[in-house]
């Protein structure tokens, strides 16, 4: 669903009994086109942090639980506003008109210590989304993004300018139509009810149209129109979010949803704060780490090709490598038969006494060499072959191992989280013989990560790591030898680590969900079933000069688990 006016309208009226009142203590800015604001209330200890986001994908406004990693430098616009806003206190929160556009008034002081009017509108239109900064008269100050004449020339968004709505694209307001109206409207239309409410009126996405559609069938078209318009206009909203059979968020809405049936589950959450981060929390981070990690994964991406390549040569050299066995055979041949050969001859059929039926064969011949010659001639050839098939076999084997690392670093980007992580893959693709090819990178102290955390049902702690740097310190630093370690057989996956502190032996439930996490975060994630291997870490061992993550064991069991995002996230601590 698209954040439409409805929904906006519910975040609003939920924003309203939330922040006015409170103070801006902190303003960062985690990603180019997001902001957040902490704010203190006097009444309430813990502080609240307001999320603005004008990314194309993911706009929207709410009180957010998410803990979003911010740049080591803050950007101008970020540092603009701290100077302006940092200690202001928000005095309104409104929805301009119908609208998918918020604007937040604040009160600050000037450099002369007197009050003064402030405010941020964030527009929620899709890739047309931006977060705008006005002074008291509504003159912009700056912008997440500045539109100029070369960007737009219907609107533009430049500093010193009167803030102007977006373009109308000459609908009704829904809010304001009366039955009259509508039926009028729509008398003589042949088409889809909720393309017909699309087409009229602004501010309604596609499912809650659809939605109005599926009602009419049951109370008639205007009742079911009206039942959507009367929920904003009364302020009746109720945050709900549609999941699919795995538990993924799918659709959100402001009303109950049925035109799913039972291939959604429809689930009332405690907020919209909440509903939209369970929402685009998971879509956002995965945006975020493309954006910070766009050179990794050109790197990753084209030392895979590479290496597939030369695999599928190396591939190649080896199947031309198994003539071997004829050159010996027909030196062998030669050998066993040499007082019944002499030079000159171009072919000789022999005997072949490597066949069980014995037949005969024919062995081409150098008409310029005597027959010791030519038995020695095939014999190199043989050898030649023998030793290249050894190195071939080797280097196929290094290549094998550099591919499982490079997808296993691929991987590891799905469980990232924000800048930290990114940097801990960036240094470790660079200690691990990639420098050459990542000629801007620097070496600086930097924070550690830290692994996912889960508890299962008889409260055993669970961590998995996000990367290979996280995967070697969890299973030779955290662990004890007493502890279980769970990974994906044979793929690309995380190190996961089940505590037990000395306690008897986990129960079998408890392995069973181990091994899910273990499965979840691993390549074969998709699948229907993954097999797990899981050993004491006092089995598990780290050749000399593998490469990080690699690891080797001998003693182990294996389990068959189902993947599953919904178990993770219940079992997950936050």
């Amino acid at each position: 669903m698209a954040f439409d006016a409805g929904m906006l309208s519910a975040c609003v009226n939920e924003l309203k009994n939330t922040i006015v009142g409170a103070k801006v203590d902190k303003i960062y800015q985690p990603g180019r086109e997001e902001l957040v604001f902490v704010l203190r209330m006097w009444n309430v200890r813990e502080p609240m942090k307001l999320l603005m986001s004008a990314g194309a994908n993911t706009p929207r406004i709410n009180i957010s639980g998410l803990d979003l990693q911010n740049p080591a430098t803050p950007p101008a616009f970020t540092q603009l506003l701290r100077k302006h806003l940092q200690g202001a206190k928000i005095t309104g929160v409104e929805q301009l008109g119908f609208e998918r556009a918020c604007r937040i008034e604040l009160e600050a002081h000037d450099d002369m210590n007197f009050k003064t009017k402030k405010y941020l509108v964030c527009e929620i239109m899709g890739k047309y989304s931006n977060i705008i900064f006005c002074d008291a008269d509504m003159k912009i100050i700056s912008a997440v993004k500045i539109v100029d004449l070369t960007t737009s020339q219907k609107r533009q968004v430049l500093p010193g300018m009167k803030y102007e709505m977006p373009p109308s694209q000459d609908k009704l307001n829904p809010l304001e139509e009366t039955r009259m109206g509508f039926k009028e409207a729509l008398v003589g239309y042949e088409g889809e009810l909720s393309k017909f409410i699309t087409g009229r009126y602004m501010g309604i996405s596609s499912l809650t149209a659809r939605e109005i559609s599926v009602l009419a069938g049951k109370m008639g078209n205007w009742e079911a129109f009206s039942y959507v318009t009367d929920i904003i206009k009364n302020k009746e909203f109720t945050p709900i979010l549609l999941r699919d059979e795995n538990g993924a968020p799918k659709e959100y809405s402001f009303f109950p949803i049925t035109q799913y049936g039972y291939a959604l589950t429809c689930e009332n959450t405690d907020s919209f704060g909440n509903l939209i981060d369970s929402y685009f929390g998971e879509r956002e981070r995965s945006d975020r780490i493309k954006q910070k990690a766009n050179d990794l994964f050109k790197l990753i991406e084209n030392s895979i090709a590479r290496l597939e390549k030369k695999t599928a040569l190396q591939l190649q050299d080896l199947e031309n490598c198994s003539e071997k066995e004829t050159f010996k055979r027909y030196g062998d041949l030669i050998t066993s038969n040499i007082y019944a050969l002499k030079r000159g001859m171009k072919t000789a059929t022999l005997v072949d006494y490597y066949d069980p039926e014995m037949k005969e064969v024919e062995v081409p011949l150098d008409y310029r060499l005597d027959p010791a010659a030519n038995a020695q001639r095939y014999y190199k050839r043989y050898n030649k072959l023998k030793k290249a098939e050894i190195e071939l076999k080797k280097q196929m084997d290094i290549s094998k191992n550099e591919l499982d690392y490079l997808w296993s670093v691929f991987e590891s980007f799905d469980r990232a989280e924000g800048e930290i992580e990114i940097n801990e893959i960036r240094r470790e693709l660079y200690e691990s013989g990639y420098a050459s090819r990542m000629k801007n990178y620097t070496q600086v102290k930097q924070q550690q990560s830290k692994p996912l955390e889960f508890k299962t049902t008889n409260g055993y702690r669970v961590l998995c790591g996000k990367n290979n740097t996280q995967n070697e310190r969890l299973t030779f630093k955290l662990a004890s030898k007493g502890d279980y370690w769970f990974h994906a057989k044979n793929m690309p996956g995380s190190h996961v680590i089940m505590f037990c502190d000395g306690m008897e032996e986990p129960p079998a439930e408890d392995f069973t969900e181990a091994a899910v996490i273990a499965a979840t975060h691993s390549k074969a994630k998709g699948e229907a079933a993954v097999e797990v291997d899981y050993s004491l870490v006092k089995n598990i061992k780290k050749p000399a000069g593998a490469k990080p993550g690699f690891v080797i064991y001998h003693t182990n069991y294996s389990a068959l688990a189902e993947p599953s995002k919904a178990v993770c996230e219940r079992l997950q601590v936050k």
